[in-house]
Parts: C-alpha cells; sequence; structure tokens
C-alpha cells in the first residue's frame, strides 16, 4: 500500500536550538569540572536576549554568561544588526541549587532523577538505522551548516528548516516526494540565486551519498513564505526542549514526551532515551527485526525500571519475544547507573548532541555518542538466532 510520511529537522541557528546548546554547553562546562554534577539548565531567547535558568548540584564555577555568549557566536550569530548578536545581548542568569530531596534520591539509592517513560526506536531503512525522512532532513541541514561556515553561501543566516516527504510501499521507503528547505538569509538575497544554490551545494550533493539512494521527485520548495529575512531569535522566541521529536526519529517512533538538553544523565528522560536507542538499534542490526522499539519505564528515585517493552511490529525472525525480553535485560544495564558507566555519559560530550539529531549520526564523529555502537549485536545473534 502506497503512503506518504514527513518529518522535518531544524538548524543550530533555529531559535530552540540555540537554548538547547546554550544548556548542554552549561552542563559540559560543569562536567568537565565535576563528572558527578547534576544540572537542570533550560534557556530562553528573544531578540537580544538571553535567560539561563535551572538547578545545579556541582563543585566548581561556571560563568554562565561567557557560556551563553560563546556557545551563540560559534553558532554564526556575531553579525551586528539582525536582533539577535551575541556582543549585543542582554543576558540574565537564574540558576540555583538542586533540590536536597532529589539529590538524595539519586544519589544514595542510585535512583532515576525523575519518573518517566522513554522510547527507543532502530529500523533498516538507512544505514544509521534510522527513518529515512528524519535522517535525511538532518544531513541536509548538517550540509547548509557546513557550506555557510565555510563561506560558500554568503547570504545565509544560521536559522533554517529542512522537511522531507517520503513515499512507502508497505513498510520500505521507494521515493522522495518532497524535499522543503527554508534559510534565514540576508536582505539583499533573491530567492531564484538562493533556491539555486541550495539545489547544488546542498541538495544534490547529499541525495549522493545518502544511502540508500531513492528516487527524487525533483520538487524542492524553497523558502514558500517568499522571505525569511527576520529570523532566529528575533523573529521567534526560543526556549529549550521544544524540539523533541526533531531530537529523536522525526514521529516515527514514540517519545516519552521529556526532553533531553540542560539534563545530566541521572535524569532518565534523557539517559534511558539514550539506552532504549542503544538496545534497538543492536536488535536490529543482529536481525532480530527489522524495525525495533522499546520502551523504558522509571520511578523517582528507585534504580529498576518499572516495565521494559519490546516492539518489533511483526518483523521479528524469533518465535518468541519474551526471550529477547530476557536476552536484553541479561545484556544491557538498565539501572540509571549502570546506564551512565556503560553509554559514558558522565563526560562533556552534550553540546554537540543539542543539534542535527541525537541519534543516527555514528558515534558523534569521534567515538563519544556510544549509543550508536552496534557492538552487542553478536552477542544477541547468537543467543536470539541460533
Amino acid at each position: 500500500m502506497r503512503k506518504l510520511f514527513t518529518s522535518e529537522s531544524v538548524s543550530e541557528g533555529h531559535p530552540d536550538k540555540v537554548c538547547d546548546q546554550i544548556s548542554d554547553a552549561v552542563l559540559d562546562a560543569h562536567l568537565k569540572q565535576d563528572p558527578n554534577s547534576h544540572v537542570a539548565c533550560e534557556t530562553l531567547v528573544t531578540t537580544n536576549f538571553c535567560l539561563v535558568a535551572g538547578e545545579v548540584r556541582a563543585n566548581g564555577q561556571v560563568d554562565y554568561l561567557d557560556v551563553a555568549r560563546e556557545t551563540i557566536k560559534s553558532i554564526g550569530y556575531d553579525v551586528p544588526g539582525i536582533g539577535f548578536c551575541a556582543d549585543e545581548i542582554e543576558y540574565q542568569v537564574r540558576i540555583h541549587s538542586q533540590s536536597q530531596d532529589i539529590n538524595n534520591g539519586v544519589t544514595a539509592n542510585q535512583g532515576a532523577g525523575d519518573q518517566g517513560m522513554m522510547f527507543g526506536f532502530a529500523c533498516t531503512e538507512t544505514k544509521a538505522l534510522m527513518p529515512y525522512p528524519i535522517h535525511l532532513a538532518h544531513r541536509l541541514l548538517e550540509k547548509l551548516s557546513s557550506e555557510r561556515r565555510r563561506g560558500n553561501l554568503p547570504w545565509a543566516r544560521p536559522d533554517a528548516k529542512s522537511q522531507v516527504t517520503v513515499q512507502y510501499e508497505g513498510d520500505r521507503p521507494v521515493a522522495i516526494t518532497e524535499i522543503l528547505m527554508s534559510v534565514h538569509h540576508a536582505e539583499d538575497a533573491t530567492n531564484e540565486e538562493m533556491s539555486r544554490e541550495i539545489r547544488s551545494k546542498v541538495v544534490d550533493p547529499v541525495l549522493e551519498v545518502i544511502v540508500p539512494s531513492l528516487e527524487w521527485s525533483g520538487r524542492l520548495l524553497y523558502n514558500p513564505s517568499g522571505r525569511f529575512v527576520i529570523g532566529g531569535p528575533n523573529g521567534d522566541t526560543g526556549l529549550t526542549g521544544r524540539k523533541i521529536i526533531v531530537d529523536t526519529y522525526g514521529g516515527a517512533g514514540r517519545h516519552g514526551g521529556g526532553a533531553f538538553s540542560g539534563k545530566d544523565s541521572t535524569k532518565v528522560d534523557r539517559s534511558a532515551a539514550y539506552m532504549a536507542r542503544y538496545i534497538a538499534k543492536n536488535l536490529v542490526a543482529a536481525g532480530v527485526a527489522d524495525r525495533c522499539e522499546i520502551q523504558l519505564a522509571y520511578a523517582i528515585g528507585y534504580p529498576d525500571p518499572l516495565s521494559v517493552r519490546i516492539d518489533t511490529f511483526g518483523t521479528e525472525k524469533v518465535g518468541d519475544l519474551g526471550l529477547v525480553e530476557k536476552a536484553v535485560r541479561d545484556i544491557f544495564p538498565l539501572r540509571p547507573y549502570g546506564i551512565i558507566e556503560e553509554l559514558g555519559l558522565k563526560s562533556p560530550i552534550f553540546e554537540k548532541t543539542a543539534a542535527f539529531g541525537h541519534f543516527g549520526r555514528v558515534n558523534g564523529g569521534d567515538g563519544s555518542f556510544r549509543w550508536e555502537r552496534t557492538d552487542k549485536a553478536g552477542e544477541l545473534s547468537a543467543l536470539l538466532l541460533k
């Protein structure tokens, strides 16, 4: 049966992503001084204004204003007069100590830093074992960012969105029907010029390397509103944690509702979602199923998951999913502190997760995204596919 599915991504200069990166930069700054830091940081940005707020329990001192300013500069908001420039912004900081009640439950009991349910997903649609629409949407914006930073798109500003519509036959992607790109730009740029350069310097090169390569209709919808001169936090207020579907599977897999950025890994919103992706990816890589979704659920201050659920959507190659659940519990650590140790989540690796997706990028480029490894696939295959 023919069906269409669409996912979107947003660039590192999107207002919400600016906030995610600042919040994760604050987390990283604390982890560099104290790997046991407990951080819950939220950021708000609007026209030439940035507010950083939250709760922290950590050793060492962090200059939050400097972290925010340097993060904003690194994104590319260093152009005066566009309504959001690092050196023109009014900064405010409202960070205080974390609740002792939460701290006791996390440290004394080695329990979860909050309650909730988390999901992980993997499928065989791409080499990265990600759904094709969100994977392509991310890669388009990564390429756009690279070309902008290299000076090959001098009219481009940091804010941008992509959207990809894919045609499926059953669960198999067969064609790209629509690519949408919206890019914040200099006032004197024309849509004709920008559309031509986006096609030749961004879309065509990305489609040449995405695996599998799908037939593309050639339809590129560029800046459909006509102009995108007012953009970034000057055009739209940003908040940490508003792009949870962009951060995960583009709507192809479920989401528990908790955001990632600004939270240390005792917060299972983040760490358990990473572990769920790790489990799902290894099961698919092992050949146990073509599509796999994992749900984990936790209670605050309690170490063991309240539930583990595995859904393979009828694509499993084993007869009893109960055996799969037992293998998962035996092979993967599911307590919060075990997850943190297994995935190396006390390291300052989080700012780079905050744009272009937390999943589907091979090990973060340097091996730090351990949840993207498939090192358990052999063990799972030997155990479940005898």
